[in-house]
């Protein structure tokens, strides 16, 4: 059964990007505070400013104003971009090749530092280093069977770690010394520091797209085998149990307590409490689906669009209106993360009575007294 737990808000429309130029794709995105950051096809880098207003009657806008565009000069797609904000640079993925460039001014780094031979790169978000002023970024690289760690600072960039895989990788996440890969027939957890590995599951590259993305602290979800959206730990043990997505998932990401999917024609929503499906919302042409410090972003060729999640509070209540008692409770007991501890136990207590009130009503009296206990 359905919970509204997102609403979908177009925030920069085609015209604003390209204009009258129909050959323009959006390859990538990166969001990071109010900054979005947009790659293209045509080896372009577009900056946009997201504004978000919410009107009196609750609804949620964003007005996108764009800063600044930037050629990078090659013949390529921009593939991918990162943001370190403490660096206030941005990593360009371009050609094989990581540049930095200045987040204001997209202008790349007097020093020319830059990373080569890169297939794909993503951030250490659990860093090794105490240092503040760099940030540890993880490739695949050109050469087969190896994935190399970098420290990269304001202005230059140092190798660490040059680390052989048993098989060629596709995806890769980080946290601390522990690497999530996607093999070519497995998902292992390598531990770059001691070398030592563990296999989670198999996995056909060829069949579908990998998906390996860190969603917290030694913990990954990945896209397993018969359509499931799988929990590992860097122990290789799930502590949480599937979700079950369509078979050809394009993109994950987490908005606690929710674990959102991207197919060729819908957003999926599952309950990270009780693995049920919440929500579909149609959207068709979607190739990108990431989440950015809370945001959930989806992305077709030619525009980006917001998630905006509606209260949990609205949710719960919206739950207990249609006498969904169980999933209320679930839902308000897994909330408690997100809310300050006096006004969840001021929420929880009222939720509570409204599920007695329920339950009594339809004469579980039992039941009714456990919760108004």
């Amino acid at each position: 059964m359905s919970v509204k737990a997102f609403k979908l808000v177009c925030a920069v429309e085609r015209e604003m990007l390209m204009g009258d130029k129909a050959h323009i794709n959006i390859e990538c995105i990166e969001c990071c505070g109010k900054n979005l950051y947009i790659g293209t096809n045509d080896c372009f880098i577009y900056h946009f400013l997201l504004d978000e207003k919410i009107s009196t009657a609750g609804k949620t806008t964003f007005a996108a104003t764009k800063q600044l565009h930037k050629y990078l000069g090659f013949k390529k797609s921009v593939s991918e971009l990162k943001a370190a904000s403490a660096l206030t640079r941005l990593l360009v993925l371009c050609d094989n090749t990581i540049t930095l460039v200045n987040m204001l001014n997209l202008e790349p780094v007097p020093t020319g530092a830059r990373i080569k031979g890169a297939v794909t790169f993503t951030l250490n978000e659990n860093p090794v280093s105490t240092d503040p002023f760099c940030v540890e970024v993880c490739i695949i690289s050109v050469k087969r069977r190896t994935i190399q760690m970098f420290v990269v600072f304001e202005d230059r960039v140092q190798i660490v770690k040059e680390v052989f895989t048993p098989e060629q990788p596709y995806a890769v996440a980080v946290d601390g010394h522990y690497l999530c890969l996607a093999l070519t027939t497995q998902y292992i957890i390598l531990n770059y520091d001691t070398g030592s590995s563990q296999d989670l599951f198999p996995y056909c590259s060829d069949e579908r797209r990998p998906i390996v993305k860190r969603i917290g602290r030694q913990e990954f979800l990945l896209a397993g085998p018969g359509g499931l959206g799988m929990f590992a730990t860097v122990d290789g043990i799930s502590q949480r149990a599937p979700v079950h997505w369509s078979e050809n998932v394009i993109g994950a990401a987490l908005c606690f307590p929710y674990v959102v999917a991207l197919d060729e024609e819908f957003i999926t929503v599952h309950s990270m409490l009780d693995q049920q499906q919440k929500q579909t919302l149609p959207f068709k042409e979607g190739h990108i689906l990431q989440d950015f410090e809370g945001r959930v972003i989806v992305a077709t060729n030619k525009g980006v669009y917001i998630l905006v999640p509606l209260p949990l509070e609205k949710q719960i209540q919206d739950l207990l209106a249609s006498h969904r008692v169980e999933e209320a409770l679930v839902l308000a007991k897994g909330a408690r993360r997100n809310i300050p501890k006096e006004k969840f136990q001021v929420m929880y207590k009222r939720i509570l009575q409204q599920a007695g009130f329920i339950q009594f009503a339809q004469l579980q009296f039992l039941e009714a007294k456990e919760l108004f206990r």
